[in-house]
């Protein structure tokens, strides 16, 4: 009995420690195309990590491999916006969020990340 627990134990904790933040995209997935070529994305990270230090959390929006800085939403505490540029002759452009972080550790705050999946943006033209 003892074996299996200890064979089991290792893959347990690790299906509990990954994956502590989840991300919900607040942005439509089409917009219609704007005259400045650039788009608002909205974002909510949740976490379970509990020493998470949210006042360090640096959220980005990547395309490919450029970054967007993103503020966060007036009276929110886990929600931020930034703008996204698009090229004018670009319908559909992929991105994903990735939030830099501290996290209270033994010692010295430790450093971490998470990044969100890939969503989609089309943008279509005014009818």
């Amino acid at each position: 009995m003892l074996k299996r627990f200890s064979a089991v134990l290792p893959l347990a904790t690790l299906v509990l420690a990954g994956c502590t933040s989840t991300f919900t995209n607040l942005t439509p997935q089409t917009a219609v195309r704007s005259p400045d070529n650039q788009y608002k994305v909205e974002v909510a990270m949740a976490s379970r990590q509990q020493s998470l230090r949210w006042d360090s959390i640096k959220p980005q929006i990547q395309v490919g491999s450029e970054y967007y800085p993103m503020r966060p939403t007036l009276l929110m505490t886990n929600r931020w916006e930034g703008f996204l540029p698009v090229p004018a002759g670009t319908t559909i452009v992929h991105y994903r969020y990735k939030f830099d972080f501290k996290y209270n550790s033994l010692g010295a705050p430790g450093s971490d990340s998470a990044t969100s999946p890939q969503y989609t943006l089309r943008i279509v033209e005014k009818q």
